[in-house]
């Protein structure tokens, strides 16, 4: 078996992104491709409750202008009240699923989302983090596809 080694030094919350990305392996590897994007959220949550991980699912957060409620934020999931993830089913990513988790993090004050994609090639994974809630934010463009 590979050994992976996985640098860690200037990672936000390296070992919980570890399990949770894992998380999404184990899915893609038990399911397979082409399913509906409900039934990757099922099973990944399944992944989380058997990896002993809190997590809160559709997670609201309102969205507010002068103290009034404008609108309505749903998190696909928020894992031990720390990072954010967010599924899609596509066949890549937009800026428009990077823009989403973005608002995300803005209007829950957490630092970091992982959107985790199930396409037909297998898994893909961007961290996504947002310094301080400051206008400034990392797109890590990192995507790892396994069959």
């Amino acid at each position: 078996m590979k050994k992976v080694q996985v640098y860690t030094d200037d990672l936000l919350y390296p070992e919980l992104s570890y399990e949770i990305i894992g998380c999404a392996f184990d899915v893609f590897n038990e399911l397979g491709s082409g399913h509906k994007e409900i039934y990757y959220q099922k099973a990944i949550a399944i992944t989380f409750e058997d990896k002993g991980l809190k997590f809160g699912k559709e997670v609201y957060y309102p969205l507010k202008f002068r103290d009034r409620i404008v609108g309505k934020n749903f998190a696909d999931f928020v894992i031990e009240n720390k990072i954010v993830v967010e599924t899609k089913k596509d066949n890549r990513f937009s800026k428009a699923h990077i823009d989403q988790v973005l608002n995300y993090l803005n209007v829950s004050k957490l630092k970091l989302a992982i959107l985790i994609n199930f396409g037909q090639d297998g898994v893909r994974f961007k961290r996504i983090v947002n310094f301080d809630n400051e206008s400034e934010s990392l797109v890590e463009d990192i995507e790892v596809s396994y069959e």
